[in-house]
């Protein structure tokens, strides 16, 4: 068909496949290191929050919506964000 301007999105796929997977691998690690609770925990909620955001602007196709739908998907994020600090000021108490 001319004039078909249909677009294969697997290199991209294939890309975000793998830094999920790198990702994926970085969480199976930290707990077997020998650091602080804190600092294991705090990279637990860091790379989940990575992972949410691939998921969402790929997987989601925010990546392709209007700015003001983008503010509206952070604030889930927000409140995970929110959430991390009460865990990690409670740790301290």
């Amino acid at each position: 068909m001319s004039g078909d301007t249909h677009h294969s999105h697997v290199k991209e796929y294939l890309i975000i496949f793998v830094v999920l997977a790198v990702l994926t691998v970085l969480e199976l690690m930290i707990p077997e290191l020998s650091v602080a609770y804190s600092i294991k925990a705090s990279s637990l909620v860091l790379l989940a929050i990575a992972k949410a955001v691939v998921v969402a602007q790929y997987y989601m196709h925010l990546k392709e919506e209007t700015k003001w739908l983008k503010y509206i998907a952070i604030i889930p994020v927000s409140a995970a964000v929110y959430a991390a600090v009460v865990i990690l000021e409670s740790m301290y108490r």
